[in-house]
Order: structure tokens, then C-alpha cells, then sequence
């Protein structure tokens, strides 16, 4: 029964999501947005950054670590770029209204870019990206996150997951959305593989010694008192099969999230043990008309895709996939049949409700 899944409908989610929000002081504006973000990431099949992470924002609002009443400010600004101070706000309201900002710059300038500084989680970095393809815009977002990371060589968490994320629209095809962490998987993978209490796969991380393990719940533990051990960049293990090249992707999330912005960076980033630490983001617009025709870009990206997709599969695969189409799938059937919850989840959920009074989900 632990493992069994349970499916709620997307509106219900939201709906007791944002109730909570509200019950711990953020504005039914604010408190909707943070839960259609938060929500999506479940619907998109990344529970990793869903509701399973509603605890960690009750923690950081109950403690003030969040602030519900923060007001974010701008500190620069021009035609084409914009920076916000996020006075500790939540990660979710600031980033959809930033990157509003930042398409709205886009329509006159033709390409914008804004950085966020002094923030919270912000979820999945593919839900701003995506936030330009009305516009026939190209979406970027990005973040860094607490020191997760290990080097390429060392054992010591020195850099973020610092997940990126590209969003280009398409014709006929739904979008191409390339939504990743830049170490091998991000921390809430291993999360649920430590609330399951299975072994994660080989490959994702090392322990204190920089030796490869499986062991989810040490390394959790391990990581937050930065005792040694982390996970690995993308690539893995060494410069073999390119770790190096997701160690030098994550250093530049930092660079253009926090540095750009004024930002606490690598180590200077960590969580306690009540909240998510405080981070930056990056977000940027590009106009496709400036650049070409869009109805013949979106064409253009239906044959590429088309291409990815028509792709012999290898020796016992089925299919295969392009960035954002297991997503959208996965979204098809949240609406056909629900947004599926671990029981764990679910329960979590009904105690954080029954704390502060909100009706069940």
C-alpha cells in the first residue's frame, strides 16, 4: 500500500494547494500561481518537484524563511533586461512575473533577458520557459540551487543541480521543451528514492570518499552536513563520457543566474533545515519574427521533429522521443484519469491539511 497510487484531478490539486498558501499568508494571486507551478510539475511526470515538496514550502513560510510578504523590487532595468531583488519571496510568483516582464521587453526590443536574485525554489524551470511560445517566442529559464554537485575530480558538493531549461515552439507538434538538471538527475529524484527506502541506480552520485553508491538516504544526510559526496554532473564519473561537460554546464547556470545578478553562488548556497536555500534565476525572450518568418520556423521545427521521432529505435525500445514529448503526454493522461500521488504523498498532504484547517484534497 505504501507505493500505491492514488489520482487526484488537477483543479482539486490546485485548489488545495493554493488553500494552503493562502492559510500561510501569500495573496490569492500569488498563492494560485505558486500552486499551478507546483502542480504542473506532477502533471508533467516530474514529481520530483511536485507536491511532494508542499512540506518544504510550509516549513519556509511558517519560519519566515520564505517570506509571504515580501515585495519583491527592481534594482536595474533597461529596454531589454531587468533585475529583481526578490526580498525572499517564493520562487514561483516572482519567476511567472519576471518572466512576463521579460516577454513583454521582448515585443519591443526582440530579445530580453532578467535575472532574479534573493529567492526560493521556483520548480521546474520548464513552466517559464514555456510561457513565451504563446508570444511565437523562444523561452530559457534557469536557476541555481544549494551546493549538490561534486567536480569532476573532487568529492565535495561545490555547485547546484542549476537546471536549465529551452522551450521552441512548434506547428502541428506540441513544443520541443528541453527542461534538465545539469548534474546526472536532481536532488528530488533522489528524495524519492529515499521516501520509498529502494537503492538509486548506479551512476547518480558519490559518497564522502568519492566513491560511486546507491545509498539514497546517506547521501541525502551527507550532503546537507557536507560531510563530502554529492552528485555527479551530467556525463558521471570522470572526463570519460563527458562529466566535465555537465560541470561546466552548472557553472555557467551560476554565472549567468547568480553572478549576473548579484547572487550568492557555489558553496555560498545551502539548505537548512527548515527551508530551501535562498537562490537566482535566469530568464530570457527571443523573438522568432526577428530572425524569420515563425509560421515557417514552426514548420520547420514540425520536420525536425518529425525526423526525432521517425528514428529507428534501438535493439528493445519502443519509440523514439524528443525533449517535452513524454511531458505532454504524460499531461494527456493527468487530464483523462488524474494527477497520480504516491500514498505517502497523499498522506502528507491530508496532515499538512488537517494542521492548518484546509479542506482535504
Amino acid at each position: 500500500m505504501k507505493h500505491q497510487e492514488i489520482r487526484i484531478t488537477r483543479e482539486e490539486l490546485e485548489r488545495f494547494c493554493s488553500a494552503v498558501f493562502s492559510k500561510l499568508g501569500l495573496s490569492q494571486a500569488d498563492a494560485q500561481t505558486a500552486a499551478r507551478v507546483l502542480v504542473a510539475a506532477d502533471v508533467r511526470g516530474i514529481p520530483s518537484h511536485g507536491v511532494a515538496r508542499l512540506r518544504r514550502y510550509v516549513n519556509g513560510l511558517q519560519t519566515g524563511l520564505m517570506r509571504a510578504d515580501a515585495e519583491p523590487r527592481v534594482v536595474a532595468e533597461s529596454p531589454a533586461s531587468i533585475v529583481v531583488d526578490a526580498g525572499g519571496a517564493m520562487g514561483a510568483p516572482v519567476s511567472v512575473q519576471t518572466m512576463q516582464r521579460v516577454i513583454a521587453k521582448a515585443r519591443e526590443a526582440g530579445s530580453a533577458f532578467g535575472t532574479v536574485r534573493d529567492s526560493n525554489h521556483f520548480g521546474i524551470a520548464g513552466y517559464y520557459a514555456m510561457l513565451a511560445l504563446a508570444e511565437d517566442m523562444i523561452g530559457i529559464a534557469m536557476s541555481n540551487t544549494a551546493a549538490l554537485g561534486v567536480p569532476t575530480f573532487g568529492r565535495q558538493v561545490m555547485f547546484g543541480t542549476n537546471p536549465l531549461a529551452f522551450a521552441a515552439p512548434a506547428d502541428r507538434h506540441r513544443a520541443f521543451v528541453l527542461d534538465m538538471s545539469t548534474t546526472a538527475v536532481p536532488r528530488g529524484k533522489v528524495e524519492v528514492y529515499a521516501r520509498k527506502s529502494e537503492e538509486m541506480p548506479a551512476g547518480w552520485a558519490v559518497d564522502r570518499d568519492g566513491r560511486p553508491t546507491t545509498d539514497a538516504a546517506s547521501l541525502l544526510q551527507d550532503m546537507f552536513k557536507r560531510v563530502g559526496g554529492g552528485l555527479l554532473p551530467l556525463g558521471g564519473v570522470g572526463e570519460e563520457h563527458g562529466g566535465h561537460k555537465g560541470y561546466g554546464l552548472a557553472v555557467m547556470v551560476d554565472v549567468l543566474c547568480a553572478l549576473l545578478s548579484g547572487g550568492p553562488f557555489g558553496t555560498a548556497v545551502f539548505d537548512t533545515a527548515e527551508s530551501s536555500a535562498r537562490v537566482s534565476h535566469f530568464f530570457g525572450a527571443i523573438r522568432i519574427d526577428r530572425f524569420r518568418d515563425p509560421g515557417e520556423f514552426r514548420r520547420d521545427m514540425d520536420r525536425m521533429l518529425e525526423q526525432l521521432s521517425q528514428c529507428p529505435p534501438a535493439a528493445g525500445q519502443e519509440r523514439v522521443f524528443f525533449a517535452g514529448q513524454k511531458e505532454f503526454e504524460h499531461e494527456a493522461e493527468c487530464v483523462r484519469t488524474g494527477v497520480p500521488l504516491m500514498a505517502d504523498t497523499y498522506a502528507e498532504l491530508e496532515k499538512i491539511g488537517c494542521e492548518l484547517r484546509v479542506a482535504r484534497v
